[in-house]
């Protein structure tokens, strides 16, 4: 791959941290759950410091049997804090951060989602974790201008929510789907459409994941939404999932052999070559993990790419960029933020770290990282540092 030519395409600190901590990173404690069912659980989730869901909202408070039922566990492998030999910086590709203008914006959080209609002229962000709990606020960046406008859509709308899945998904709009808000976790699927300005909740038959927080979710080639892994207070998850926009219903996927550790605060994405890509995150005992595995959605099979690959991490931020990805910060297994950034070849699941020729982002985990592609660029918002969460906006240029 040509790096020198990558262009961007679609695709109170103390409170937060311990709500963000506690909510995925604890140690683990009590019962150990069925067969099938999440894994064994993390430190009780504090008491709900956000906005409480209302009559609209479908989240559910989880508890041992009171979500839908996940497939018996197959084999799971040992968790992986190693991310590899060193990766070579030889192979570093230039990275020029600039922190553009401030003001007018969404407040400062972490944990929120943000999304690139499909015709590259608007983000959206939702959600999140601020000073003064979960945020239900609806903001869109003009790409252009780089203004910000709050939208307020009329009706029903989902319930304040963090560490959801938040994705445009072509002709549907702005999904959104699960969260968590003080003790209370979702398993909702909301698509906000901004020709009608309203936030329909879509209906979810079929065999719908149980409700969670930490997950992660990509649009495939048929834009359907894959989802998999995650937490509740009785545990982690290790399945995976697809939503059909068309029959709105839920499918399971019965995966054969081997699969990646149940665990949260991870991401996913698709490889070049249609493969569900999965990495790094965290689970029990272990506060940040540096593996990467693919799906093959043709045989339903797990496998673990062998490469050198960055620090393991959890929470960090990741967007695609030229057939490649970039993966910005995150927390490291003592939990301190990082400020480093890396480039995943898509076709290889080469990794490379990325060089920055000035002045960075300071470490933080729980920012988002969009693509910006008519401008060449990629934008970096939020996320929460040593000292506080924040609502800076920074712009990441690649290569020459």
């Amino acid at each position: 791959m040509d790096r020198s030519s990558l262009k961007p395409r679609l695709l109170g600190a103390s409170l937060i941290t311990v709500l963000i901590a506690s909510a995925c990173g604890g140690a683990s404690s009590g019962t150990a759950p069925p067969s099938g069912g999440p894994s064994a659980p993390a430190a009780p989730v504090p008491a709900s410091t956000g906005t409480p869901p209302g009559p609209t909202a479908s989240g559910v408070a989880a508890t041992p049997g009171a979500t839908s039922s996940t497939p018996p566990d197959p084999a799971s492998p040992a968790p992986s804090t190693d991310g590899g030999s060193p990766l070579p910086s030889q192979d570093a590709t230039a990275a020029t951060w600039t922190r553009l203008a401030d003001g007018g914006g969404p407040e400062a959080r972490s944990d929120h989602t943000w999304s690139v209609d499909d015709q590259g002229v608007y983000a959206y962000l939702f959600g999140g974790l601020a000073q003064t709990g979960a945020l239900d606020d609806l903001w869109r960046l003009d790409l252009a201008s780089g203004g910000w406008e709050r939208l307020d859509p009329a009706g029903d709308r989902p319930a304040a929510r963090f560490g959801h899945v938040g994705v445009w998904a072509p002709g549907v709009g702005l999904v959104v789907w699960s969260g968590q808000a003080g003790s209370t976790f979702f398993d909702d699927i909301w698509a906000f459409e901004p020709g009608a300005g309203s936030w329909p909740r879509l209906p979810d038959a079929g065999d719908r994941p149980a409700a969670r927080y930490g997950s992660c979710g990509a649009i495939d080639a048929q834009g359907r939404l894959w989802v998999s892994h995650g937490f509740t207070d009785s545990g982690r998850f290790d399945d995976t999932r697809v939503y059909d926009f068309t029959s709105e219903s839920w499918s399971a996927v019965a995966t054969v052999g081997e699969v990646p550790i149940k665990r949260c605060l991870h991401d996913c994405l698709w490889s070049a070559d249609g493969r569900f890509l999965l990495y790094a995150g965290q689970t029990n005992g272990e506060p940040a993990l540096g593996d990467l595995w693919a799906l093959d959605p043709a045989t339903s099979t797990w496998s673990r790419e062998p490469r050198a690959a960055p620090e393991p991490r959890q929470l960090y931020a990741v967007a695609t960029v030229g057939g490649a990805a970039v993966v910005f910060g995150g927390a490291d297994a003592d939990r301190t933020k990082l400020d480093t950034s890396y480039l995943l070849d898509l076709t290889t699941l080469a990794w490379s770290p990325l060089d920055p020729t000035s002045e960075r982002p300071s470490g933080r985990s729980g920012a988002t990282l969009i693509a910006d592609p008519a401008r060449e660029r990629l934008l970096l918002f939020g996320g929460i540092d040593d000292e506080a969460a924040q609502d800076d906006l920074w712009e990441m240029r690649i290569g020459g």
